[in-house]
């Protein structure tokens, strides 16, 4: 299967300690700025105060209260404030929740007329965002410098993800020292977020991508190795390894080109806007029975994968990949990630739920062949215990 792509990617990325100091430079004088951030986590550790200085001079109002899972009913609430205040660019301060919430935002705010997530599901011509901007405080999604906003709406009981090329962000401002303050379970969710990425990108059906999938195994053994260090030592050797291979994980440079999977994703979303299980957790639910339910679709690139990245001898196809499947399966327990959903306890999981959030989002088929099912989606369920 050959390559056929374009890529392109804007965001200028301002990486190390302390750049937040020249947020000054990437802000142009004239603008009007909404500051957008979460639950008051970066009044606490001082990123806050270092953001209003770089802004010096320049008109700020602030909106904090965006959910780890941002809710379209917040957004409409900053949206009015956005408008009354006649702003002109967006900056998200925070994990990549906030991020997609100030993309969702940006777009949101120039829609005048009708419901601005109705017209964004359907691909209507809608008139340009508003320019954005981020600061990222955890690692995880890769949303400081990609066009996607995951978003929930509450009273449809959704949570969707919207691509718009022109929301990904002019500038994402990277510093690891942000992360020192984070408790140890944002990180593990971060680092298991930041692995799925890769793979539902690297797992799919093989392609002439040498470099793409050559960047995703370096990638993968910079998450396997340096994850858990993360977690384990105070090192800023480990926060920044983390922070950069998370964003380099969903840029769009190892998705060009090949095919992209995201069932894991798409069944995630799903647990996490029926449950509220965190998102990282949803994720390392399922997708390992996710793989074992698509071992001959996928068994070439896990074979692959389990002799380039975890570096299995073993020369039958079959066993490699079952093996690889295995480990994965033991780096997310190593993270203190869900594998089975009696590591959920408390949460009752309703395959059938899953399926009409599925179908209503308009979602099945899922993978990168359109071929899983609801049938498929149940005895994924059913192998993780649900």
């Amino acid at each position: 299967m050959s390559m056929n792509f374009t890529f392109e990617n804007r965001t200028r990325i301002v990486f190390g300690p302390g750049t937040i100091s020249r947020l000054g430079a990437l802000v142009g004088p004239q603008e009007r700025v909404l500051l957008l951030f979460g639950g008051g986590s970066i009044k606490r550790n001082g990123v806050h105060d270092a953001v209003l200085r770089g802004l010096a001079d320049r008109f700020v109002v602030e909106f904090g209260g965006i959910e780890p899972n941002p809710e379209y009913a917040t957004i409409l609430r900053a949206t009015d404030l956005a408008r009354r205040e006649d702003i002109t660019f967006i900056l998200g301060v925070g994990g990549g929740s906030v991020i997609d919430a100030a993309k969702f935002l940006a777009s949101v705010v120039t829609i005048r007329d009708g419901d601005a997530w109705d017209k964004l599901v359907r691909g209507d011509d809608v008139p340009p965002p508003l320019d954005n901007g981020a600061i990222l405080t955890l690692p995880a999604t890769g949303s400081e410098s990609n066009p996607v906003s995951v978003i929930s709406r509450l009273e449809r009981g959704l949570k969707l993800p919207f691509h718009r090329e022109a929301t990904r962000p002019s500038f994402a401002i990277l510093d690891p020292s942000t992360m020192k303050s984070l408790p140890r379970r944002q990180l593990e969710n971060g680092v298991v977020d930041a692995v799925t990425h890769v793979l539902e990108q690297y797992m799919t059906a093989p392609v002439n991508a040498p470099v793409q999938h050559g960047f995703s195994e370096t990638l993968l053994e910079v998450l396997f190795e340096w994850g858990p260090r993360l977690v384990e030592e105070d090192s800023d050797e480990a926060r920044e390894n983390v922070m950069w291979a998370a964003n380099q994980a969903l840029n769009g440079l190892i998705g060009a080109g090949v095919p992209q999977d995201w069932s894991t994703h798409m069944i995630g979303h799903a647990l996490t806007a029926l449950h509220g299980v965190d998102h990282a957790r949803s994720l390392s639910v399922v997708m390992p029975h996710l793989m074992r339910h698509r071992l001959q679709a996928k068994q070439a690139m896990l074979a692959r994968y389990a002799r380039r990245v975890w570096k299995i001898d073993e020369p039958d196809d079959g066993k490699a990949a079952q093996a690889a499947i295995a480990r994965t399966e033991a780096f997310f327990r190593r993270m203190n990630c869900p594998v089975t959903f009696s590591d959920l306890p408390g949460i009752a999981i309703d395959p059938e739920q899953v399926i009409h959030h599925l179908v209503d989002a308009g979602q099945l088929p899922l993978g990168e062949a359109g071929d899983i099912g609801a049938e498929d989606v149940r005895a994924v369920l059913r192998a993780a215990g649900a």
